[in-house]
C-alpha cells in the first residue's frame, strides 16, 4: 500500500486481483483502492457510487464503436483528485476487483450475523 495511508489506521485487506486490491480503514471507516499503482481513498457511499459508475459503463458499445472516442471512458469519482482513464481492459479489471470486494463485504456481513445467532436458532 502507498504511504498515503495514514500510520495509525487499521487497514485491511477486503479483496485483491493482479490489477489491484480494495482495503478497509476501520479507524477512518474508508475504503481504499489501489489500481495501476495508485491508491485512493474513498468513504462507504463513495466507494459504492464509484462501482455503479464501474458497472454502467458500456463494454460492449467500446469494443464495437470505431470512433476513437469510444477507445476510452474517464471517471472522475466524487470528492477525489483522481482521474480515471480506462481501455476495455482496465474496465473489466476493476468490476472483477470492484465485484469481488463487494462479495467479501456482504460475505462478512453474513458470517458476523450468523456467528451472532444463538446456536439454538441454527438448528431449528
Amino acid at each position: 500500500m502507498s504511504e498515503l495511508v495514514c500510520p495509525l489506521a487499521n487497514v485491511e485487506e477486503v479483496f485483491s486481483t493482479t490489477a489491484g486490491a480494495v482495503y478497509q480503514c476501520s479507524r477512518k471507516n474508508c475504503f481504499w483502492l489501489e489500481y495501476n499503482q495508485e491508491t485512493t481513498a474513498f468513504s462507504v457511499s463513495d466507494f459504492f457510487t464509484f462501482k455503479k459508475r464501474i458497472d454502467a459503463i458500456d463494454v460492449e458499445h467500446m469494443i464495437n464503436d470505431t470512433t476513437r472516442s469510444s477507445d476510452f471512458e474517464i471517471i472522475m469519482p466524487f470528492r477525489t483528485e483522481r482521474c480515471f482513464i480506462l481501455a476495455v481492459e482496465d474496465v473489466l479489471q476493476l468490476r472483477e476487483l470492484l465485484d469481488g470486494a463487494k462479495f467479501m463485504m456482504e460475505l462478512n456481513s453474513v458470517v458476523r450475523t450468523c456467528l451472532q445467532m444463538s446456536p439454538f436458532a441454527v438448528f431449528a
